[in-house]
């Protein structure tokens, strides 16, 4: 039997830093069927010559101006044919050459979402943290996007909103989840990320985003009063990385203590 076509979507803007780790790594994978896309925002920083150094091994390239992240993704979303997708963006990587073969071994069943844990660098040092449960995605996300894998004809009828600037995806997945989409979770760490992306640069406004996305225009009082609470909880845990020593901070975010949550 032919094997399931996986499209992976990387979207870059001014990314020359990073850019070549991340098509390397999709690249190499011992997968064979894969559909690569690359959709970059109008790079002017080099970044749009070296993906032309690739272009001979992508399915789809295109450069030009986007409305953000979540617009850029869903223009990956537009022109993908495979059967499944993966969104694995500048400075993200496949965390080994077999990723998506191990993954794709075990993608079988009803499941329009497979999903996976990740392995966070931060400056100095890295941890790896498993998938979280999608019965509790109102409480936020449970994995990362790049670690997941969704059948691609379910994300083109329910693109990402890009209204939500900043947790679209976390919008997505909890509205599938509440709809009734089924979900498995491969056990298996799938993506390699680099700390500081979007929703990390203002965690109070994440939660705040995150809280509206869940929400809606509905009271959900326990909801809301969760997200106050994180919030609350975030801006204390802000104070005390500002003044413990590194070394304390580092130690505290391996053990997963009271500051993990700024990942």
């Amino acid at each position: 039997m032919a094997l399931p076509m996986v499209s992976v979507v990387t979207v870059v803007f001014n990314g020359k830093k990073f850019i070549e780790r991340t098509l390397k790594s999709v690249l190499m994978q011992d997968y064979s069927n894969i559909e690569y896309i690359v959709i970059d925002g109008g790079s002017t920083d080099g970044t749009l010559e070296i993906l032309r150094k690739y272009q001979p091994q992508l399915a789809y390239l295109s450069s030009e101006p986007d409305r953000g992240i979540y617009d850029a993704m869903n223009k990956g979303i537009a022109v993908a044919s495979g059967d499944w997708i993966n969104f694995m963006n500048a400075g993200d990587e496949f965390v080994s050459v077999n990723t998506l073969s191990t993954s794709i071994a075990q993608m079988h069943g009803g499941e329009s979402v497979f999903f996976g844990g990740v392995e966070i660098h931060y400056p100095d040092f890295c941890r790896t943290e498993n998938a979280g449960t999608p019965a509790k995605l109102w409480q936020g996300m449970q994995f990362c996007h790049q670690s997941s894998f969704i059948n691609l004809q379910y994300h083109k009828a329910n693109p990402f909103n890009t209204a939500n600037k900043i947790a679209a995806d976390l919008e997505f997945f909890y509205s599938a989840q509440t709809k009734g989409v089924k979900f498995k979770n491969l056990n298996q760490i799938i993506a390699s990320v680099i700390t500081g992306g979007v929703s990390e640069k203002n965690r109070v406004q994440t939660l705040m985003v995150s809280c509206q996305a869940i929400c809606g225009d509905r009271l959900h009082l326990l909801i809301r009063m969760y997200y106050g609470i994180r919030i609350v909880d975030s801006i204390l845990r802000s104070m005390a990385k500002a003044v413990l020593p590194k070394a304390w901070v580092r130690k505290i975010i391996l053990n997963k203590g009271g500051l993990s949550g700024d990942k």
